[in-house]
């Protein structure tokens, strides 16, 4: 299992993604969950992805092919907007299914992969898409500014208090960061390192990218500072008058 989420905001883009793989409890092993495809000053595209590692890395696989071959095919460096790259993404996810659903089914396993799409291309303002496994997806809101997919219930809270659109790119990632301490903290599956990328609107490139280490002192004070103002947040509440 995983964890990723995505903000698009006015400013930009945030997104992250831990990088633990299960296989077992005795098969745990670290991928990257986040690709970044750009051609600045042109477009940016950040891919965060969870579900079955082996269908994922089918789908980046297939998308890198088709960026090589000649004009004609659509690809993500020649589609116009950013629906027409998530139908790209959509059409490719299917083509995976189309290759491989069966003989998963065979082994009793499902076809799992999902996919949150971030980015922007010259012309048109940032967007965000969150693709299912089906190829089908929704696209991210002025009232539902971001999206989580894998393991995202732990982390769920603090989102949804407190991303708009108007929070600026650092509070945005430090939230992130909370998010994610709180979802590592309760599910195993989840784990260190952790990718944070950041897209500046109209920088059309991307503008940071993180690696959180384990050791990272930042993570460290923001995952101390936040569980030491819970425990005192919960010392100050009144009791209940009934017991």
């Amino acid at each position: 299992m995983t964890y990723c989420v995505g903000m698009l905001l006015d400013a930009g883009l945030v997104m992250m993604a831990d990088s633990r793989t299960n296989a077992g409890v005795d098969n745990i092993s670290t991928f990257r969950k986040v690709t970044i495809f750009e051609r600045p000053g042109d477009r940016v595209f950040v891919l965060a992805t969870a579900g079955n590692l082996s269908l994922a890395q089918s789908v980046i696989s297939l998308l890198r092919e088709a960026m090589e071959v000649p004009e004609g095919q659509s690809n993500l460096f020649n589609v116009a907007n950013m629906f027409e790259a998530a139908h790209c993404i959509g059409d490719t996810i299917r083509a995976v299914h189309a290759r491989d659903a069966a003989a998963l089914e065979n082994f009793k396993m499902e076809f799992n992969v999902s996919m949150i799409l971030g980015g922007q291309i010259l012309g048109e303002a940032p967007r965000m898409f969150n693709i299912y496994p089906a190829g089908n997806f929704i696209e991210a809101t002025e009232e539902t500014c971001y999206f989580q997919i894998g393991e995202f219930k732990y982390g769920k809270p603090i989102i949804d208090r407190v991303i708009t659109r108007e929070v600026r790119l650092q509070r945005a990632a430090k939230c992130g960061l909370v998010s994610m301490d709180s979802t590592i903290r309760s599910n195993l599956t989840v784990g260190m390192p952790i990718d944070v990328v950041t897209v500046k609107t109209d920088e059309l490139r991307v503008s940071s990218h993180k690696v959180i280490e384990p050791d990272d002192d930042y993570f460290e004070l923001v995952r101390a500072s936040w569980s030491d103002a819970l425990i005192q947040a919960f010392r100050d509440l009144p009791d209940p008058d009934w017991l």
